[in-house]
């Protein structure tokens, strides 16, 4: 029988099984340029190890991948992260070191085809396995946290930068009213799934195994299960939220409601709630962080002679000084006319304007005469410098 392909992932990258995250990413970048196919074209052993190496940051650069790789030397999707953990805790061997009751060497992990006559010895049967045989690790580790939730919040442009009160509503779980998280109501019956023995028999491949019960947990007895939850113990509900909204919170910004989120098991907390803000456009103003960025018309006259022009802001009405001779597409800037900062206390932006000369429309012949004596006493070609670089 084809036993498992253990892999050494540490090693196809080139660092230590102790490497931190900033490590791995840091040795995949450096092979990635240099076995990259682009940079190798037609080179299929650069082409083969651009894929080994990918394989490895796959695994490696996931922390839950990462630990059930640590743990059994190899990865499969069919392995439940918890289970990973509950065979650490239970002292089975890691990464090759079969010191405890398991051994993983012989057996043949992969899928069994339909109709190739395989003894049933696939990820299928061997998942089961763990599920049986964790299942008690799992209930004993007593009070169990909620899960996080995340949802995402549009509100308007002006609301992101001055503050305010937003709405939602949510859906999230609550503790059962009716079993109050016990996922069982009223007396106990004779388990049917061991038959009152606490112990189930599983078969994997070659092996036998006899666990605890996963139904009742090796007492020998299933209680019957709460018919508001379906023994879960938790039951959904969904309920208005009303949150505020700090002014200047960016586009993209995390709010995080501490206990908001999903109710806990067996006397757990509840987990968090963290909401995604996503910020409306306006029609003048584009943000970019805490700087609002406009685009301005000004007069031939105004750019050429210069003077003091008013500009919108997000505060109102202010003057901004154009110099003489600015040029259509220049920008300037308006210190602290920005939007406040909502991470940096006591600080806030600035005003980028882009200004745009407007050139007027030519309706009288005193105008194009004006016009045309000022080319005159102006000849200047702003084509000049291009000619030269032609």
């Amino acid at each position: 029988m084809p036993t498992t392909q253990h892999k050494d992932y540490y090693a196809t990258l080139g660092v230590r099984k102790s490497a931190s995250a900033e490590d791995i990413r840091k040795a995949f970048r450096k092979l990635a340029r240099k076995y990259h196919p682009d940079v190798n074209p037609g080179d299929k052993k650069a082409e083969e190890k651009f894929k080994e190496i990918s394989e490895a940051n796959d695994i490696l650069s996931d922390d839950k991948k990462r630990k059930i790789y640590d743990q059994f030397g190899f990865y499969s999707d069919q392995i439940d992260p918890a289970a990973a953990e509950a065979a650490a805790r239970a002292g089975y061997g890691t990464r090759g070191q079969h010191h405890g009751p398991i051994d993983f060497e012989g057996f043949d992990f992969s899928e069994e085809a339909p109709g190739t006559g395989g003894s049933g010895s696939g990820w299928g049967s061997f998942r089961d396995i763990f599920s049986g045989m964790f299942s008690k690790e799992r209930q004993a580790q007593g009070p169990q946290p909620g899960t996080d939730l995340e949802y995402q919040v549009n509100v308007d442009f002006w609301t992101a930068i001055r503050g305010g009160v937003a709405r939602l509503e949510i859906q999230r779980q609550e503790i059962c009213p009716s079993c109050h998280g016990r996922t069982t109501t009223g007396g106990s019956q004779t388990c049917p799934e061991c038959q009152g023995s606490g112990q189930v028999t599983q078969m994997g491949g070659r092996m036998k195994f006899n666990i605890q019960c996963p139904r009742c947990g090796g007492s020998g007895k299933a209680q019957n299960a709460c018919s508001t939850c379906h023994g879960e113990g938790v039951v959904y509900r969904t309920e208005p939220l009303e949150f505020r909204i700090k002014p200047g919170t960016r586009d993209g910004q995390r709010i995080r409601l501490a206990g908001k989120g999903n109710a806990g098991l067996h006397g757990g907390p509840p987990g968090d709630l963290y909401l995604i803000i996503r910020t409306g456009p306006h029609p003048v103003y584009t943000r970019t962080g805490d700087d609002i960025y406009i685009t301005l018309p000004v007069t031939v006259s105004e750019a050429a002679l210069g003077g003091r022009i008013d500009v919108p802001t997000i505060d109102g009405r202010a003057q901004l000084r154009v110099p003489p001779g600015t040029q259509s597409g220049q920008k300037l800037r308006m210190r602290d006319r920005g939007v406040v900062s909502a991470t940096k206390e006591g600080t806030r932006g600035d005003q980028i304007v882009t200004v745009e000369v407007s050139v007027p429309q030519v309706r009288d012949e005193r105008s194009r005469e004006i016009l045309k004596e000022f080319a005159k006493l102006n000849p200047e070609d702003p084509r000049e410098s291009i000619w030269a670089k032609v």
